[in-house]
């Protein structure tokens, strides 16, 4: 397991020693942006309450026809894609770290009656909790980031997916995450060579959230996360990339259809986002 500790000294400087779990560091920011999250335009909570379905095109696409089926939806956050898979006919357990996340999504599925099951849990420590098998494993967007090993991720993904069963994974694109906050400069290499430290007000639905807090991620490069979706024994149907974000979460970016965001400065020359559907041989 990856440790490290931060002290913070004036002017925001970073010192860092192997020490302390990288999970505190990343839950505690997790944790301090639910209430801004819940309450944000970005996730548009109230429409969601009277029905709107928050899966995207993207995803439904290679979801296909969830009813009567189990899902396990992995880094669920506060569960709005969750709950809405419950709409959809499918027998629905989200899993999250964030304490805070978890306690809101099970608030929300009670207040909507749904019987989606919500479990607090890291996810490579999911087994310790959890024992079953599930048609759909899916995981969406800004997801494998906080997780340092690929392989690891895979093998839990393949171990709660029957025979036969699907991973769903829709994810922003390892070039984004290359580059600085206004995704100009390159900052950060496209392999899984470092961890990324960083130390910045705000949350990706307010800029100017009163949050302050560290935060520790590693960029996967897609033969990293391929590969190791391979190697854990699940054959690769669907690999497919896109030019356009389905979310305006990122600085700079201007919508050029419908839902489509894309970088102002580089419309259509970047990989925004990208899909895999692999089944459990």
């Amino acid at each position: 397991m990856f440790c490290i500790t931060l002290f913070y000294l004036p002017y925001g400087t970073i010192v860092l020693t192997m020490e302390a779990n990288y999970l505190e560091v990343n839950k505690a920011l997790w944790n301090a942006r639910v209430p801004h999250h819940v309450t944000s335009d970005f996730y548009d909570n109230d429409s969601f309450l009277q029905g709107r379905n928050s899966l995207g095109e993207i995803e439904l696409k290679l979801l296909d026809d969830v009813k009567d089926k189990s899902v396990l939806h992995l880094q669920c956050h506060f569960g709005q894609d969750t709950m809405s898979l419950s709409r959809m006919g499918a027998n629905v357990t989200g899993v999250d770290f964030s304490t805070d996340a978890i306690e809101k999504a099970k608030e929300l599925a009670s207040q909507l009656n749904l019987d989606t099951r919500f479990i607090e849990s890291d996810v490579y420590e999911l087994e310790q909790v959890l024992d079953e098998q599930f048609d759909v494993v899916f995981t969406s967007y800004g997801v494998l980031g906080w997780l340092p090993d690929m392989e690891q991720w895979a093998k839990v993904v393949s171990h709660f997916l029957k025979p036969g069963g699907k991973l769903i994974l829709v994810e922003f694109h390892p070039v984004v995450w290359m580059l600085d906050s206004k995704l100009k400069d390159i900052t950060y290499p496209y392999f899984n060579k470092e961890t990324i430290i960083e130390n910045e007000e705000g949350t990706y639905t307010d800029k100017n959230a009163p949050i302050k807090l560290a935060s520790l991620s590693w960029n996967h490069d897609l033969s990293e996360v391929l590969q190791s979706i391979i190697n854990a024994g699940m054959n690769i149907e669907v690999f497919s990339e896109y030019d356009y974000s389905p979310y305006n979460c990122f600085n700079g970016m201007v919508e050029v259809e419908k839902g489509k965001y894309q970088v102002a400065h580089a419309q259509g020359k970047l990989p925004m986002v990208y899909a895999v559907r692999a089944v459990k041989k």
